[in-house]
């Protein structure tokens, strides 16, 4: 799926090898859709790529199938207009890691836990060690400690696949991301199948990120879902069944998700200015819908799709349903 040197995942040989797969990381669980472009610069595709145009397979795959490319391979024309229009800068591996790196300075208490930086700290060497925990916290503290990635891009903190800015492919054992810093850990202290797995989920389940380009989120969850099988083939020489690879590919699809991070809603789903029909018991009128919002910078108060998300592992006291389904709005105090 992956060509190391273009480092470009192919959407026609992920239809091929895991159909199933494909079609849940393009899923929106907010709307029950998929996701959509939200950016305009495959206008000139034709119909089925516009702005609001929902991301579908066929629009990916067969003589589309390298529609989608990460920033590295897109035209520089392109690369400047998504700076301008949507202030996307990605962020070089070294900075992500140092970055991951005082996160994990302030979790273990102590430095070069995962990693030792060079002087200018543009490089580094993975430590060799199997990872030591600070006494009142263990391995499985840090695989289950929440991490979320804001306006993610194409998730280099998360997963580092590869350098955003250069395209250069990273070892397994090199890699540096929240993620991948997790599944190291698992696989260092498990070593069975089933345990792997089980431990694996529950890092997916406890590592988040949005992203407002439909492109770009396809693109971190597919690098996701890659780490995944990579990091199991590292451990146990083989690929994992494919049902493991969709139970991955659902928390994914949830847990990294489409979104206007300054509202909490889909992005551009809220109404201003729309004029709707309204009926009363006597006469149907016109009436200007304007969120209120958006008019007053109000996180709680738009009229926009609020995004959904799971709370794994909690029940819902009221449908009795697992697995809680809550609105990413309410994580913040009113």
């Amino acid at each position: 799926m992956m060509n190391k040197e273009i480092v470009d995942i192919q959407e026609n040989e992920m239809l091929k090898e895991y159909p199933e797969v494909l079609v849940q990381l393009l899923r929106d669980h907010t709307t029950g859709k998929n996701i959509f472009w939200a950016t305009h610069d495959y206008e000139c595709l034709g119909d089925g790529y516009e702005y609001n145009s929902e991301i579908t397979i066929e629009s990916i795959t067969g003589e589309n199938g390298f529609v989608v490319k990460p920033r590295v391979l897109k035209s520089k024309e392109s690369q400047t207009g998504r700076v301008k229009d949507m202030a996307e800068v990605f962020t070089p591996s070294w900075i992500c890691n140092a970055q991951n790196n005082l996160v994990d300075n302030a979790w273990f208490e102590r430095e070069n836990v995962f990693n030792i930086e060079s002087a200018d700290s543009r490089s580094w060497e993975a430590t060799k060690e199997k990872i030591i925990f600070p006494e009142g916290k263990t391995w499985k503290d840090y695989v289950k400690d929440t991490r979320l990635e804001i306006t993610c891009g194409e998730a280099p903190y998360i997963v580092s696949r590869y350098d955003t800015t250069t395209g250069a492919f990273i070892p397994l054992e090199k890699r540096i991301g929240l993620l991948d810093r997790k599944l190291r850990v698992v696989s260092e202290n498990v070593d069975t199948s089933g345990e792997w797995l089980e431990w694996a989920q529950v890092a997916y389940k406890n590592t988040f990120a949005y992203e407002w380009q439909g492109d770009n989120l396809l693109l971190a969850r597919e690098a996701m879902l890659l780490s995944f099988i990579e990091y199991y083939q590292a451990k146990f020489g083989k690929k994992p069944l494919e049902k493991s690879i969709k139970t991955i590919a659902y928390i994914i699809s949830w847990n990294v998700w489409q979104m206007d991070g300054l509202k909490c809603v889909v992005p551009n789903s809220c109404k201003n200015g729309v004029v709707e029909i309204v009926s009363n018991l006597f006469e149907e009128e016109e009436q200007v819908i304007n969120c209120h919002g958006c008019q007053q910078d109000k996180m709680h108060k738009h009229n926009g799709i609020y995004c959904q998300l799971r709370d794994w592992g909690v029940r819902d006291p009221k449908t009795g349903e697992n697995n809680m389904k809550i609105r990413f709005v309410d994580l913040f105090k009113k």
